[in-house]
């Protein structure tokens, strides 16, 4: 058995021996082509360093032979020189110079020819121009007057142009003919010169405008134009054009104010509350996308699908200000799965850390791709509240987002939500989402309409805001007051419910028309603002009372949308002993920021995507309208816009706490069950008024009676005996009753 084992393998190893001595041959010879091409490509290399080193020398020595100074061979290169391209023969040398740098390791091999047929043509075109404006002469005159024009070349040129379709058809021609030489040579198109055309205007008239007037003018934010087409580079399986699309123009930086008490602006509404001005919040004063940039970026993006065997072609490229979506269409037959599994391959072609792929794009037949920006813009909220969409709706419980990922203005209704929770890492933008949350509400909405109940446990974020008059308390930063703000907050719930049962109504939208029209009396009813409850660090909450505030904020979430009461919950740390599963039950709409791991994306949105987004306000948002997640930039608001809104806020209004009521229930029910000693009041006083009736002071008779436990029915025998109700304990006999009836019912009346 040995030998044959032995010699099975033998057998073996000489089959694997045959097979490589068949395959030696083939890979010699691959072997030998890849040395073959790296030989060629360095010998191309260094013999463009050769042909680029001899251009510069050769164009210096025909400069130096146009000042006299190369000897009789320079005299007859510069009188040829001359003689063809008259004044323009300066310009030779530098023309040679160019392209001797860039042939010097400075540009590909492959864009040689564009540079040449380029710089011919702009030398052409400008010679012969020169020529036409300078007076057109031909070779048959004095070869002075040729020489101190355009040259021979120019006077070939322009003379039979003129000569044929006049002066100013030369001069369209030759213009056409210098123009299309410029594009060759930058590589770009028309649609970008009338583009960086049209900024520069904008940019030269705001700083003419902002010269002469203090304050910077303010544009809304339009609406995207028409996407663009553009024709496809070439490509063996591209057949369609790509679009770009633009995106919304950018405003002029605004200048910085000194701070100053705030102007009067005209009044609002009858109550003599001033809503601020749009002139506290900044404008972004970013620049637009680069499209060549976007287009070889997409041509790359292409090309590595076609590498990778995926028959795919783009559609379309979305620039936003964080990320760059691109739009592939997959050939017929061409799984899905086949992008999806390539986002690390994508992000290596790239050069990006990481990507989204989003497939299917929700409503086409399309996937997207989202690459992070290398140059990301900021989006301020500023630029949200003076769009058309925030200038044309009222609705003070609108408030601005941020921006979508093709630049157009987002906005959230918190009535229609009508919960939001906001979760994420530390620094991915949680606090700034509440604080541009706050000042939208601040800028839109009068205390009248809007109140706030806001609790910061960490009590450096949300302090600005004391003072206030929308602050129904000052900022809660005891996590046991917040709980009691909140069972505050169940209580106005009922409070309210049981007002818009009595008036007929449905909702707080009816109950206040109602009122309004003068159907209520005001004695029985009051006109309720909505309230938005705004926890900052909901983690704190969760571990100083974790049972009544998952209850409180299950039972506001479950009820308190008809009657107005809405909450905002954020967290830093998304894991499921803080966000409950009854709590994401009760609350359908999620702000979901930067996470370190799926896991944490799947506790806030239920599925993936949040761990790739790239911090500093990059969200995914699903409400219970549209449950896709859908990528936002938020908006950022500065502190010392901030700060300015408040003071404008408290300039127009004191604030007026109502800290007694919110949080009088609480301490009163805390009395009684300090008083109690947890026990429930109402078996204690039943237990009390059965004893001293009977006076029996008899634990079974509790039970009995009472239909309570043992143990409970001796706790509340020793609170009795605490209170002087019975006696101490004398082992099986019943305790002797020290309170008389008399007693007892003084006792009642008196309380």
């Amino acid at each position: 058995m040995a030998t044959r084992t032995r010699s099975r393998g033998a057998k073996g190893r000489s089959r694997a021996s045959k097979r490589q001595s068949k395959q030696s041959p083939r890979g010699f010879v691959a072997a030998l082509r890849a040395t073959k091409d790296r030989v060629r490509d360095r010998l191309g290399r260094q013999t463009d360093d050769v042909w680029g080193i001899v251009l510069m020398v050769i164009a210096t020595l025909l400069a130096l032979a146009l000042f006299g100074l190369s000897g009789p061979v320079g005299d007859g290169a510069a009188q040829a020189l001359r003689f063809l391209f008259g004044s323009w023969s300066w310009f030779v040398p530098l023309v040679l110079v160019v392209v001797g740098f860039a042939m010097v390791g400075t540009m590909p091999r492959t864009d040689y020819g564009r540079l040449a047929l380029g710089l011919a043509t702009v030398f052409v075109a400008s010679l012969a121009l020169f020529h036409l404006m300078t007076g057109t002469v031909s070779l048959s005159e004095s070869m002075d007057r040729v020489i101190a024009r355009g040259g021979a070349v120019g006077s070939l040129v322009a003379f039979p142009l003129r000569r044929l379709i006049g002066f100013w058809g030369a001069f369209l021609v030759l213009f056409a003919l210098l123009a299309i030489g410029v594009l060759v040579l930058t590589k770009a198109t028309i649609r970008d010169v009338v583009h960086s055309v049209a900024e520069a205007w904008r940019w030269a008239w705001s700083t003419l405008r902002g010269s002469r007037r203090p304050k910077a003018l303010r544009r809304p934010i339009e609406a995207p134009p028409e996407v663009v087409e553009r024709t496809p580079s070439p490509s063996p399986r591209r057949d369609g054009p790509v679009s770009v699309q633009s995106e919304p123009e950018k405003r002029a930086p605004k200048k910085a104010k000194p701070k100053q008490p705030p102007p009067p602006s005209p009044p609002s509404g009858g109550d003599g509350y001033h809503l601020p001005p749009l002139d506290l919040l900044k404008l972004s004063d970013s620049s637009g996308h680069n499209r060549r940039l976007l287009e070889q970026a997409g041509a790359e993006l292409e090309e590595t699908l076609h590498q990778h065997g995926v028959d795919a072609r783009l559609v379309r490229i979305v620039p936003g200000p964080t990320v760059t979506r691109y739009e592939i269409e997959l050939a017929p037959g061409v799984k899905v799965s086949r992008i999806t599994s390539m986002s690390h391959d994508i992000a290596y072609a790239m050069a990006s850390a990481d990507v989204r792929i989003l497939a299917p794009i929700p409503g086409k037949s399309a996937i997207g791709i989202e690459v992070p920006n290398r140059h990301r813009s900021l989006v301020t909220l500023g630029d949200i509240l003076s769009s058309v969409e925030a200038t044309t709706d009222p609705d003070p419980m609108t408030i601005g987002l941020g921006t979508d990922i093709s630049g157009r203005p987002r906005f959230l209704k918190l009535d229609e939500l009508p919960h939001v929770l906001i979760a994420g890492a530390t620094g991915a933008g949680k606090s700034s989402c509440i604080n541009a949350l706050v000042t939208s509400l601040l800028m839109r909405a009068k205390p009248d309409e809007v109140r706030f109940i806001l609790v910061d446990p960490k009590r450096v974020e949300l302090g600005q805001y004391n003072g206030v008059p929308h602050l129904l308390t000052r900022v809660i930063t005891n996590p046991k007051k917040a709980a009691d703000a909140l069972q505050w907050a169940v209580h106005e719930m009922d409070r309210r419910y049981e007002l818009v049962a009595d008036a007929g109504v449905r909702d707080i939208v009816s109950y206040r028309e109602k009122y309004d029209a003068g159907m209520l009396d005001e004695e029985g009813f009051d006109r309720f603002p909505y309230i938005v409850v705004i926890v900052d660090e909901l983690n704190d909450l969760m571990m100083v009372a974790g049972r009544t505030v998952e209850d409180s904020v299950v039972r506001i979430a479950q009820m308190a949308r008809a009657v107005g009461i809405h909450l905002v919950l954020a967290t830093q740390r998304p894991s499921v002993n803080v966000i409950t599963g009854v709590i994401k039950a009760n609350v359908p709409s999620r702000l979901a920021f930067s996470v370190a791991s799926q896991t944490d994306s799947r506790v806030i949105l239920d599925s993936a995507g949040a761990e790739k987004l790239v911090g500093l306000g990059d969200m995914l948002v699903v409400t219970a309208r549209d449950p896709k997640p859908e990528r936002i930039q938020g908006a950022f608001v500065s502190e010392p816009e901030v700060r300015q809104v408040v003071d404008w806020v408290k300039h127009q209004r004191q604030a007026r706490y109502r800290d007694k009521e919110v949080f009088e229930p609480a301490r009163q029910a805390a009395v009684v069950e300090e008083e109690f000693e947890g026990e429930d009041p109402e078996i204690v006083t039943a237990a009390m008024d059965l004893v001293v009736r009977s006076q029996l002071g008899s634990t079974s008779m509790l039970q009995r009676k009472l239909r309570i436990g043992f143990a409970r029915a001796g706790r509340v025998m020793d609170i009795l005996e605490r209170k002087g109700v019975v006696g101490p304990s004398e082992g099986s006999k019943a305790r002797s009753v020290l309170m008389t009836v008399e007693e007892l019912e003084s006792a009642t009346v008196g309380d």
